[in-house]
């Protein structure tokens, strides 16, 4: 049998399991920096499956070794992620969320499943395994700093040092089955806009004695939207939106000031660095001319991903093998963001995407949805792949 087959095998054989630890992991979301049950959890199943680990990095992280049988004593890192998001779960199955308000709504549930069954194949296949394989398990990708850069803070990429590192995340736009990848720039930054308009409030009847910081906010995101369409260069994938406005009036209450959050995302270092200047110019220059003040803040994020080209390659060409041509198929940039960008920036990397759609099954619904759900064969064609890229590393 050869190993492939070997592979495709024990993901069979494994499947009920890495289903009911999805499941249990999905049932049981913790938010960002405390995922304290759900580390414990991840640490119970490679106890018992004798996976050596270390726990306790970047608080609730875990590092886990599979040693090679050292033919090239060099060492592949896969990661999945484990927190989830403040979002109310409105599918109606057995393993629906049990805490109010939070939900694997981006499907980290499922990377840390795959990742788990991936282990425990490539831990049963060791004789075969050229590099060791380390398995990061990382808390925090949601929010803002990121459990990546304290992970790589904590040593996560030495000990032994990391040569090749693949992430996996589901993707719902393409079908249980398929696969999708996207060499070189990928993915984009990711930055936090807090603005504060400060006016003086009073009563809507009379507004010429009044600063009225909620006219003047709906003047400023008209005049910052129009900072990328007239300074930005047209080959510049960028995206400034606000989704949050708090002007805390009432029908006839002008309110003394009015609050805007908002993400700023592009995948070019130096317009990034520009943009944030202009933001705060046009903000302090706008509500100063009309009466007001303001006050801005931008939380630096994520950096663009970057996927090293060879290791992409050689993972779309074993992708290719393990699943077939047709398959595997070409992505398209994202102005969606991603911690895994600052393994990237230290390894040569490969982040890919998982189908996890079924229409026939109902299983239509987006990420960050409250009805984000996948058609769990996926997690059999998750965690084979990983295993089979990470056990035919030969660069």
């Amino acid at each position: 049998m050869d190993i492939k087959k070997k592979i495709q095998a024990l993901a069979k054989k494994n499947y009920k399991k890495i289903v009911e630890i999805r499941r249990h992991i999905h049932k049981n979301p913790e938010l960002s920096f405390n995922e304290f049950e759900t580390s414990k959890y991840i640490q119970s199943v490679l106890k018992e499956f004798k996976i050596k680990y270390k726990n306790g990095i970047a608080r609730n992280g875990i590092v886990a070794l599979i040693k090679g049988n050292k033919t090239q004593n060099k060492t592949i890192a896969l990661r999945a992620d484990f927190d989830a998001l403040p979002i109310q779960e409105e599918n109606n199955v057995s393993y629906k969320s049990k805490n109010k308000g939070i939900m694997h709504a981006c499907g980290h549930d499922v990377h840390t499943a795959c990742m788990l069954g991936a282990g425990i194949i490539l831990n049963q296949l060791s004789d075969y395994l050229k590099y060791n394989v380390k398995l990061i398990f990382q808390p925090a990708e949601e929010k803002i700093p990121g459990g990546a850069q304290q992970m790589i803070k904590e040593g996560v990429l030495k000990n032994p040092i990391v040569n090749i590192m693949l992430g996996q995340h589901v993707y719902p736009d393409l079908k249980v089955g398929e696969v999708g990848f996207k060499s070189g720039l990928y993915m984009a930054s990711a930055d936090e806009i807090f603005i504060k308009v400060i006016g003086k409030g009073g009563h809507a009847a009379i507004p010429h004695k009044t600063i009225d910081p909620i006219l003047i906010s709906s003047h400023l995101i008209i005049a910052l939207q129009q900072l990328i369409s007239r300074n930005n260069q047209p080959n510049i994938p960028t995206v400034l939106s606000f989704g949050k406005i708090i002007g805390n009036g009432y029908n006839n209450v002008i309110p003394n000031e009015v609050t805007l959050e908002g993400t700023f995302r592009t995948m070019n270092e130096e317009w990034r660095k520009k943009a944030h200047k202009k933001i705060k110019q046009i903000s302090n220059n706008l509500t100063k001319s009309m009466g007001a003040k303001c006050e801005v803040v931008i939380t630096k994020g994520y950096p663009c991903l970057i996927n090293n080209e060879k290791t992409t390659r050689k993972a779309i060409k074993l992708a290719t093998e393990y699943l077939g041509p047709n398959k595997v198929k070409k992505l398209d940039l994202r102005m969606t963001a991603e911690d895994f960008a600052y393994y990237t920036k230290k390894v040569p990397s490969c982040f890919y995407r998982l189908g996890t759609s079924n229409k026939n099954k109902g299983i239509i619904h987006g990420l960050h949805t409250s009805k984000f759900n996948i058609d769990e064969k996926s997690l059999e064609i998750g965690m084979g792949l990983m295993a089979f890229i990470a056990i035919n590393q030969t660069q």
